[in-house]
């Protein structure tokens, strides 16, 4: 089940931060006006205005759009980020990849394509 945590009211659209704890699995589609964290799995595509972190266990199949992303876990599909993609250690993408800056730390693994573009990769990719 999806846990949604928040501030108090009032502070802002973006303090919301939706958790698919360990165990869950859903199918479908996401969009997000806050950050989400996945520990689970998610069969379906991610549409995020804020962070996105995939946890050590988390893996998602399917298109990923969002602002940043740290990548812990497995992702299959294609990856597009306005800021920065986080890859730790034990990170795996198989797909392609656009992003303005890209961390990739010793022992990720990545199988695709990546463009590296100004600071909206996203407007940059809607024109093409």
């Amino acid at each position: 089940m999806a846990k949604q945590t928040s501030k108090p009211y009032g502070e802002g659209s973006n303090s919301t931060i939706n958790i698919i704890s360990e165990g869950t699995i859903i199918k479908g589609d996401i969009i997000a006006n806050g950050d989400i964290r996945i520990d689970g799995e998610l069969a379906g595509n991610i549409t995020a205005k804020g962070k996105l972190v995939i946890g050590p266990n988390g893996k998602v199949k399917g298109e990923i759009v969002c602002n940043n992303i740290e990548v812990s876990g497995y992702i299959n599909g294609k990856v597009t980020t306005t800021e920065l993609l986080n890859m730790k250690t034990t990170s795996k993408i198989e797909g392609d990849i656009i992003t303005s800056k890209l961390s990739v730390e010793p022992g990720a693994v990545f199988s695709g394509t990546c463009a590296m573009r100004g600071t909206n990769p996203v407007n940059e990719t809607a024109k093409e």
